[in-house]
């Protein structure tokens, strides 16, 4: 079409061509027909020269057509063969996939019955090692071989519902073979059970070898629950027997070490020397403490709870050879400690050995010690109903606190009640002592106590040893108890009374006050060596010293200075009323005091140093005493001044006449007293 289009526009530009030129379109066509038809003449005479190669060309494509008709038959037929090894290759994938599901279940199947084969085959080592009576079952080829036979008999168990003939070929030698080891595993523990029946025997080494070969037990709880049974009851009464036979005897032994040094009745705080020591020639009394210190004082007797609370035990033999004797709460650690040690070393035995917790274990083991604990409750009690020393109770109620404490460090709460069981025995006792105590304060006759001097009397002592000592022990470990706090509490009030009552023998008050500044000094001394100079009780003696201090000053300068003193304070109570006129009626008197003091002053003072040396006994309570009195002296002078110094008093002679107060304190600081 486009070669037809550019003929049609080459044609009509040769007409638009001749036109311009002016030819004529019928010559013009004519002669366009002419060299048309030369052209076709020439095309016909160059087809007839070339047409041995037209034929040879059709030959040519003749034969490419044939080439081509044959490579589409072959194409077709090749892709016919590609489309059947197409199916080929998914059919043999499919073969495949079957096969390899084929394998893994034939391996499947090989592995299980491998597997179940393996489980079922006694092999001949496990036969050998279970009935070759020489072959003992602490070695270790034993306990492998063991433990496979425990594997095959559980497998046989679990199997036994299928009926398999495999199963039951080897049920026989099994049960067999178990009935052997189970035989000779209980002649094993029997044998080391009884060896502990054996006297003097360190029972630890059978329960650490049977506690290495725990498994022996387990296989017998697995597979012959009675003979674990009968091995467990056969554990339980011999360590039953043997815990009881060896605190029985440890018992009877220690209690020997008893010091004769023990409180009796009369042994009370309130009670005098004389009453103490009363007695015919031929009394049959028990002994008297002959060491004060030990009765109501704790010293060194509170290592118990401390230094001495983990110490190895009293050995009573070693003790006797040395004649060396102990206070109850030192014996009592000892057995403690010795109960301690060995119940916790037992209830981790039967927890770890048995296999048992909580509920079980703490049956197992009151079976055990239950005999055992009893010993102890009961010695106790016989202790308790004739102790009369409240130290040593609150001693053994604070061994229990702590002992109480380690159990639970070594997670064995198997005592507990124990503990429990042996404070109902002390606590009753403690407070009934401790109450009578406090009556024996209160009942105190002053009148009996004989003649004593300002000097710190030797129950305020008792008492300051005694409460300083319970206080520490209480704050060193605390507990609930607020019952012993009150008891305390109310013997300090009665403590208060009877020396209030004690100084009251003394008709002086000064010499009252010097009577009780000595002792309430004595027992904050004792306070703070025995405790803490922030304690309780420091802090109570601190104030009731403090108070009789006080007034003790007011009554040493009242006879040097009672007048003037009393006229300061007359002078002030106008001044603060607003009736200072009324001074001017004591110009005469106020002259005289001034003169009388400026005259003996110094000298009075000096009567006051040595006074307060040889009043107290104490150097440095005396030292803050003597400094107290000087400091309120120099405070009444200066209020002596702004009394003087009122307009009332500026005319009279005796302004003139008054020390400076500068001079006097320098004065006063000469006064260092040489304690």
């Amino acid at each position: 079409m486009m070669d037809s289009a550019a003929s049609v526009e080459g044609t009509i530009e040769a007409l638009h061509e001749a036109v311009h030129r002016g030819l004529d379109l019928r010559k013009y066509s004519e002669m366009v027909g002419k060299e048309l038809k030369q052209v076709e003449s020439d095309v016909i005479q160059d087809y007839l020269g070339q047409h041995e190669n037209v034929l040879k060309l059709h030959s040519n494509l003749t034969d490419c057509d044939n080439i081509l008709a044959n490579m589409e038959k072959m194409m077709e037929a090749f892709q016919e063969d590609l489309r059947n090894i197409s199916s080929e290759i998914l059919d043999l994938q499919k073969r495949s996939l079957q096969m390899n599901h084929k394998l893994r279940n034939q391996q499947a199947v090989r592995g299980l019955l491998s597997q179940f084969i393996d489980e079922l085959v006694v092999p001949d080592t496990i036969i050998a090692l279970v009935h070759i009576l020489e072959t003992p079952v602490v070695e270790p080829e034993f306990a492998e071989n063991l433990q496979q036979l425990d594997q095959k008999i559980v497998f046989v168990q679990e199997h036994s519902f299928q009926e398999s003939r495999a199963v039951m070929d080897v049920v026989e030698i099994l049960t067999k073979l178990k009935m052997k080891a189970v035989t000779k595993i209980r002649e094993f523990m029997l044998s080391k059970i009884y060896q502990l029946r054996k006297p003097m025997t360190n029972y630890q080494v059978p329960q650490n070898s049977l506690l290495k070969h725990k498994y022996l037990f387990q296989f017998l709880m697995a597979h012959e629950k009675e003979i674990a049974r009968e091995i467990r009851d056969e554990y339980v009464e011999t360590l039953s027997k043997v815990y009881y036979s060896y605190f029985k005897a440890y018992a009877s032994r220690i209690m020997k070490l008893l010091t004769d040094e023990t409180a009796s009745r009369e042994d009370m705080l309130g009670t005098t020397e004389s009453i103490r020591s009363s007695g015919g020639l031929f009394s049959g009394s028990r002994p008297q403490m002959r060491n004060k210190s030990t009765m109501f004082s704790v010293g060194k007797r509170g290592d118990v709870l401390t230094t001495d609370l983990e110490a190895p035990v009293i050995v009573p033999h070693a003790a006797q050879k040395q004649e060396s004797k102990y206070p109850f709460e030192a014996l009592f650690r000892s057995e403690l400690y010795a109960l301690v040690d060995n119940g916790c070393r037992e209830y981790i035995f039967l927890t770890e050995f048995f296999s048992v917790q909580e509920a079980m274990a703490l049956d197992l083991f009151t079976v055990v010690l239950s005999k055992t604990l009893g010993i102890f409750a009961k010695q106790l009690e016989q202790w308790t109903a004739d102790c009369w020393d409240t130290i040593a109770l609150f001693l053994c109620v604070h061994l229990i606190h702590r002992y109480r404490l380690v159990c639970h460090k070594r997670a064995v709460p198997a005592l507990d009640a124990y503990w429990d069981t042996l404070l109902k025995l002390l606590w009753p006792r403690l407070e009934y002592v401790l109450q009578l105590n406090i009556q024996s304060i209160k009942d105190c006759d002053v009148g009996k106590l004989g003649e004593f001097d300002l000097h710190p009397h030797y129950i305020p002592r008792r008492y300051a040893e005694f409460s300083s000592g319970m206080n520490f022990i209480n704050e060193s470990f605390p507990t609930d108890s607020s019952q012993m706090d009150g008891l305390l509490l109310a013997l300090q009030h009665e403590m208060d009374s009877l020396l209030l009552r004690m100084a009251a023998h003394f008709h002086s008050r000064k010499k009252q006050l010097v009577f009780l500044i000595n002792n309430y000094d004595m027992m904050l001394g004792v306070a703070a060596e025995k405790t803490r100079e922030d304690s309780k009780d420091c802090e109570v003696f601190k104030q009731q010293l403090n108070s009789m201090i006080a007034e003790y000053i007011e009554q040493v300068l009242s006879p040097h200075f009672g007048g003037l003193i009393q006229f300061i304070k007359d002078g002030e109570r106008l001044i603060e009323k607003g009736e200072e006129r009324l001074l001017d009626q004591e110009e005469k008197k106020a002259l005289q005091l001034i003169r009388t003091f400026n005259a003996g002053w110094k000298k009075a003072l000096d009567d006051i140093e040595m006074e307060v040396r040889t009043t107290f006994p104490n150097f440095k309570n005396g030292h803050n005493i003597l400094q107290g009195i000087l400091a309120h002296f120099v405070r009444y002078y200066h209020r002596l001044q702004r009394v003087i110094a009122v307009p009332a008093f500026k005319h009279i002679q005796s302004r003139g006449e008054l020390l400076n107060v500068h001079h006097v304190v320098m004065e006063v600081k000469k006064f260092k007293p040489n304690f």
